[in-house]
């Protein structure tokens, strides 16, 4: 009983959190609350989450839970990954964009004192 009312309070929480960040990402928090709501479920009915693992080919109800948990986690994991990597490419990007645009202005500088006549340079 201790666990279960543990497992329902982070669950709950969990499914909070994603309706206060729908706005930011609808899917994934359509998807949370989804699972949230699932494991609320499975958790105060465990008999039911055993029918369902033994019709997917499963053992146990817990195995099942655990299975879906650590693919949801890859597939959490691979996102992260991917959106760093875009994060980084935009990064090198930036500092490309900024590193040229400095070196046309200095370059620019240097042509615009040659062309200066000498009393205006020194000044």
């Amino acid at each position: 009983m201790i666990a279960q009312t543990a497992i329902s309070m982070l669950l709950t929480g969990v499914a909070v959190y994603a309706a206060t960040e729908r706005r930011r990402s609808p899917v994934v928090a359509l998807l949370s609350i989804i699972a949230a709501a699932a494991g609320l479920y499975f958790t105060w009915t465990p008999d039911h989450a055993t029918q369902v693992a033994m019709w997917a080919g499963v053992g146990r109800g817990v195995d099942l839970v655990l299975y879906i948990w650590v693919c949801i986690s890859l597939i959490v994991l691979l996102n992260l990954h991917l959106k760093l990597r875009r994060q980084m490419e935009l990064v090198t990007v930036m500092a490309r964009t900024i590193a040229l645009a400095e070196a046309r202005h200095r370059l620019s500088e240097k042509e615009g004192r040659r062309r200066l006549p000498e009393a205006v340079r020194d000044r």
